[in-house]
């Protein structure tokens, strides 16, 4: 029997782990678009976590498209938002309603600069938000969304 209560902790303490994780992409999300630094660890540290699923990539690709910023080479500026760019439509093109990769698409856009060409999605997105944002259970996530919307 401790065994099984054993087992059933180690499983929270690793599914909480995992959670940590993403929580610290979310938290961290907005800071990086004026610290370089930070910018590049969460990079490494998404590349690293080596998870496939749509919401990492989300994120993968919001911090390449704003790592662009922190690049001086314009040619490579350009891939580096083209790749994030990519990775956010992979993402959403695997799960078209989730409420947080609708946002970070509309963050990203929100933000580019008109002439990259990347505005298409943002008064659906903006309307997906308000509409669904209930879903969202993450407090991080809403208060990321508040400051978007009043911006």
């Amino acid at each position: 029997m401790k065994f099984l209560v054993l087992i059933g902790y180690a499983m929270v303490f690793l599914s909480s782990f995992g959670m940590s994780d993403l929580q610290t992409f979310r938290h961290n999300y907005g800071k990086v678009v004026s610290d370089k630094m930070l910018c590049e660890k969460m990079l490494k540290d998404l590349e690293k976590a080596k998870n496939n699923s749509p919401i990492y990539l989300g994120y993968l690709g919001a911090y390449q498209t704003i790592w662009a910023n922190h690049v001086f080479n314009p040619l490579e500026k350009l891939n580096t938002f083209r790749k994030g760019k990519k990775n956010i439509e992979q993402a959403i093109n695997q799960q078209p309603k989730n409420v947080e990769l609708r946002f970070i698409r509309f963050s990203v856009q929100k933000k580019a600069p008109s002439f990259l060409g990347y505005r298409s999605h943002l008064k659906e997105d903006e309307e997906f938000i308000r509409k669904n944002r209930d879903a969202i259970s993450s407090e991080i996530v809403n208060k990321n969304i508040d400051a978007l919307l009043k911006d």
